[in-house]
């Protein structure tokens, strides 16, 4: 069993961002715990409805009047600060407050935490350790950044001292805690607005490793090499011989890998996992190495992942329009551009038609940073439809547009239009589109909601 968590005298606890996709876990398990819990969003949504079913007071919008003066403790998003009227507010009361992933490291004192992290594949990954741990009875807390199709929820509250957590790498999220096993998947060029330089970003990922408690492990590939800081056992995941976990025997059936996982000289068990691409079986090698770590049986393990159902907006098939298959992809880094598009092609047979993507590009100092390797990142793609960069949490950059990207292509010889919103990607792409071909939208923003709205039309 897992220890309550203990905030001193701190009784009454108010979220601001409540509706997030990790804030509305942590307000669920303070309910839990038996804290009076309230919480304010922008706007209503399921999430805050759920909340509200519970019994959790949720106010929309913000507004300083939600701040009362019996309030013991505010927990903020990252993206909440001055100029909030609420956040105005709880500085004006003195009210103590603290960032959500600051919090989580006390609310993890309770438990031996799972923390995957690593620049692609995190939510894959926590997804298929949360199913292997609910298949061993394990009764896991999960909280993960995107929707489980076995579920339809990002989080679950359990009643074990496991919890299986997506560790975030912005804003040197992770740093905060001190996990009993970290898996980290990756690392790669991302989020430079915020660390600058590959090496700022690499010394993050090793304070994560370092953080991890001696009597834990980190489970890292094979090809990161950050593990000079760690205090802990070091096991390795891979496709080389030299892994600690591996796989061997390797087929495809219309791009979903069957394979051994093998540790030294011995065979673990055969994994026929339900999901497309290289990848996914890189994610689950990971997944089986930190299930090990947690003594679940091979068996169990490799059952699990035979049955995994994956996340949302990750490889996800959403329907098919006149004979097309539309699938929707979170990827939105060169790196899950290549490997998408390639799981994609190894999916299709000869008597496929066109693999179409539709592009809505994350953020202006990602594209800009990254243009050259986003230029040669859709080699699998027969067309590319582009639509305008996706700001998210930045101002409008001048210095960068979709158009650039899309004359970089043009000279590699890829054939690219330009969409200037959604209604005319949509009209374009229902008028090329025919039988067999496979249309992908990606990207980390609301390109998802075209291919929603053209299956709508059928």
């Amino acid at each position: 069993m897992r220890k309550k968590i203990n905030l001193g005298d701190a009784k009454k606890i108010h979220f601001i961002g409540i509706g997030g996709i990790s804030m509305s876990g942590i307000a669920e398990i303070l309910h839990r715990d038996g804290f009076e819990v309230s919480g304010s969003d922008a706007a209503a949504s399921e999430k805050t409805q759920r909340l509200e079913q519970l019994g959790i007071k949720i106010f929309v919008p913000n507004a300083a009047e939600n701040i009362s003066d019996d309030i013991d403790m505010v927990i903020h998003t990252a993206a909440v600060r001055a100029g909030n009227p609420e956040f105005d507010a709880v500085v004006q009361k003195n009210i103590p407050r603290t960032e959500r992933a600051a919090f989580l490291a006390t609310l993890l004192e309770g438990y031996n935490a799972v923390c995957i992290a690593g620049s692609h594949g995190k939510t894959t990954t926590t997804s298929f350790v949360a199913e292997i741990t609910l298949a061993a009875g394990l009764d896991p807390t999960i909280n993960i950044g995107g929707h489980m199709n076995s579920s339809g929820s990002n989080y679950r509250v359990g009643d074990s001292n496991i919890f299986v957590l997506e560790s975030c790498e912005y804003s040197n999220q992770f740093s905060h805690w001190n996990p009993y096993i970290g898996v980290i998947l990756n690392v790669d060029a991302d989020h430079l607005d915020f660390y600058g330089t590959m090496d700022n970003l690499k010394a993050a990922f090793g304070v994560f490793a370092k953080n991890i408690r001696p009597d834990g492990a980190l489970i890292i590939s094979s090809t990161a090499a950050i593990t000079h800081n760690a205090t802990c056992r070091v096991i390795t995941f891979g496709l080389d011989d030299e892994a600690d976990f591996r796989a061997e025997n390797i087929t495809y059936n219309e791009g979903k890998p069957s394979f051994d996982v093998v540790s030294g000289k011995n065979l673990l068990a055969r994994v026929d996992l339900p999901l497309p691409g290289e990848y996914n079986m890189l994610n689950a090698l990971a997944a089986f190495a930190a299930a090990s770590c947690l003594n679940i049986s091979p068996e169990i393990i490799a059952r699990a992942l035979c049955e995994v159902r994956g996340t949302q907006r990750r490889f996800e098939h959403k329907g098919t329009l006149n004979g097309t298959k539309i699938i929707d992809d979170y990827a939105h880094h060169p790196t899950e551009v290549r490997a998408c598009l390639a799981a994609a092609k190894r999916s299709t047979d000869k008597s496929q038609g066109r693999i179409i993507c539709l592009f809505q590009p994350h953020t202006y100092t990602r594209t800009k940073n990254l243009l050259d390797e986003f230029a040669q990142s859709f080699s699998d793609a027969d067309e590319i439809v582009l639509l305008p960069i996706y700001a998210a949490r930045e101002p409008f950059d001048p210095e960068i547009s979709s158009e650039m990207l899309a004359n970089l292509m043009k000279t590699a010889g890829k054939d690219v239009k330009i969409a200037q919103n959604f209604l005319e990607a949509g009209k374009y792409l229902k008028k090329v589109i025919r039988p067999n071909d496979l249309l992908i939208t990606m990207g980390a923003g609301d390109v998802y909601e075209v291919g929603e709205k053209l299956l709508a039309t059928c």
